[in-house]
């Protein structure tokens, strides 16, 4: 896909998005079935059943899928189709290119062993490796582009209001 070709996808869109603001507005969801018998749950992917459990350092058998791994690959999965997109865009040429991701986790956290340590990620780094040869200010706009409008990052970076319920079935 070209920029034109991407303009001309887009375009409808965006004009009903400032048409009609209200439009814009989408709840996304994921649902997962706790396993009866193991400590895991069964989360709908949307193309398939991903199994999520204990990560080996806390446990876990390293047969399921860990959580912290799978906020990894969903920040590397939005972070690389946005980096494409708006390398399209703007006609930036990519032969290729490797989006990595690696997060920080103290286990103490996670497992209560000391209340000092933090559960949860401490620190993300997301790289982005391409090869290409464009001029370093159109990859200076790349990657703000690319930070500016990729959801996953934006939502890990600006850690948006979260609303944490539990009701009986």
């Amino acid at each position: 896909m070209d920029a034109a070709a991407l303009r001309a996808l887009q375009a409808p869109i965006k004009e009903r998005y400032k048409a009609d603001p209200g439009t814009a507005f989408i709840t996304l969801r994921a649902k997962g079935q706790l396993d009866e018998a193991n400590i895991a749950c069964k989360v709908e992917t949307g193309r398939a059943l991903a199994v999520a459990g204990l990560h080996p350092a806390s446990g876990g058998t390293g047969l399921e899928l860990c959580s912290g791994d799978m906020l990894l690959e969903a920040l590397v999965a939005c972070a690389g189709v946005t980096l494409k997109a708006v390398a399209t865009a703007l006609a930036i040429p990519l032969r290729s290119g490797v989006v990595s991701a690696e997060g920080d986790l103290d286990f103490r956290g996670t497992l209560g062993v000391a209340k000092d340590a933090p559960v949860g990620f401490s620190q993300i780094r997301l790289t982005f490796e391409v090869d290409t040869d464009a001029p370093q200010e159109q990859l200076d706009q790349l990657l703000k582009l690319t930070e500016r409008y990729c959801v996953v990052y934006q939502t890990i970076r600006n850690g948006p209001a979260t609303e944490v319920r539990l009701v009986r079935a």
